[in-house]
């Protein structure tokens, strides 16, 4: 994992502010569809392209974007990641026709995934085992933060500048956030180090072996689609269902989603670091919010507890040891958006055809399912001073 930095939340505070650049980038666009559909006469299957071409870049370019950090050090990936991102997003705003804004926004989906799992493994080498569970939640918790700021600041900015503005102001400020970190992230520890094709091959071999990569990565995409699902599908689902609540009210309540998970995301983290099998306590916090109902904020709540421990467990796995963790990491990045999105087009079809009601329990009885899968993972435990490696988190 390597050794702590001195000072080290300065270089996290630099990607906590970066994660948060880089969510807004993830919901304006959806701020500002109905203004894209209208100003390039886009349908809305077209419009569905565009969202759905980021979701592709993020996807499947997450498993090179981990490979790219083993050889070449997470620090200069992420780096090119968060860069490449901006300029992409920069140019959407000046798209032409819908095509040029798939392209772009394909292109932006792709520096998304060589950002993320670079970046959580940088912020998980700056803090000793033991303490790095809070951090993490806290890293995790601002893509909350910047969502919010996404869809309101994106709708505000479309609505008064055009839809151009608010992507191109989304691009700018990752290029701020690029820049910002360039000058405070410290040298990677092991910038100078040759890494050959055949120790990346070796690396990739041994992490993409893990059972407990693939068992979380199941175990979590139901959940990841419901959240997903909800994102997306709330306000549609209000409209339809409840009218009277208006457009204000239901977007209020989605939002509701997206900011209460950032406090409940440190806390998460808090909590995974106390000694007890993080695989049970997913399970509990998943299986806890499906027994009490379709609550909004318990939904949000578990929703920053369950991704905080969810990016805890790989900081702790042996065979992600040295530069494997972002590998690690975009493999369930990877198969959570890729299937996860999946079963957001077989949640469409199901509200299309029987409604919401057998769309919302589709959605419910999945996350449950793919669940136990979470058992596959090592027992997943924070190390203490008389078994394994504090510095690691091996244990014994």
């Amino acid at each position: 994992m390597g050794l702590p930095v001195r000072a080290p939340w300065r270089p996290a505070t630099a990607l906590f502010a970066t994660r948060v650049v880089y969510a807004f980038n993830w919901y304006d666009v959806g701020a500002v569809l109905p203004l894209i559909g209208a100003g390039l006469a886009a349908s809305p299957v077209e419009l569905g392209i565009v969202l759905a071409s980021f979701l592709i870049g993020v996807g499947v370019f997450q498993l090179p974007a981990g490979l790219a950090a083993v050889r070449y050090g997470s620090r200069a990936i992420s780096l090119a990641g968060i860069a490449g991102m901006g300029l992409a997003t920069l140019a959407s705003g000046f798209a032409p026709s819908w095509e040029w804004l798939a392209l772009t926004r394909f292109a932006a989906g792709v520096g998304a995934a060589f950002f993320f799992g670079p970046a959580l493994e940088l912020i998980a080498s700056y803090f000793p085992a033991g303490q790095r569970g809070p951090v993490i939640g806290l890293y995790n918790g601002g893509f909350s933060i910047g969502g919010a700021l996404g869809l309101f600041g994106g709708a505000l900015i479309g609505t008064e500048f055009g839809f151009g503005s608010a992507l191109a102001f989304g691009g700018a400020a990752l290029l701020a956030a690029a820049g910002l970190c360039a000058g405070v992230l410290p040298p990677d520890p092991t910038r100078g180090t040759s890494v050959t094709l055949e120790a990346t091959w070796e690396t990739g071999r041994r992490v993409l072996r893990s059972r407990s990569i693939w068992a979380l990565s199941l175990a979590l995409t139901g959940f990841w689609a419901a959240i997903y699902d909800v994102a997306q599908y709330f306000v549609q689902y209000a409209r339809t269902v409840h009218p009277d609540w208006g457009y204000g009210t239901a977007a209020a309540l989605a939002a509701v989603v997206v900011v209460i998970s950032f406090p409940t995301g440190p806390l998460g983290g808090w909590i995974a670091e106390r000694g007890l099998d993080r695989r049970y306590l997913i399970a509990l916090f998943v299986a806890g919010l499906l027994a009490v109902g379709p609550i909004l904020v318990a939904l949000g709540g578990v929703d920053g507890v369950v991704f905080a421990i969810l990016y805890l467990i790989p900081t702790y796995l042996p065979e992600l040891e040295g530069r494997g963790l972002a590998l690690g990491v975009g493999v369930v990045n990877s198969i959570q958006v890729l299937l996860g999105s999946a079963l957001t087009v077989l949640f469409a079809v199901l509200v299309a055809r029987d409604g919401f009601t057998s769309a919302w329990v589709f959605a419910g009885l999945t996350s449950l399912v793919l669940l136990p899968a979470i058992l596959g993972v090592t027992p997943n435990r924070a190390p203490h001073p008389s078994s394994g490696d504090l510095r690691t988190g091996a244990v014994d």
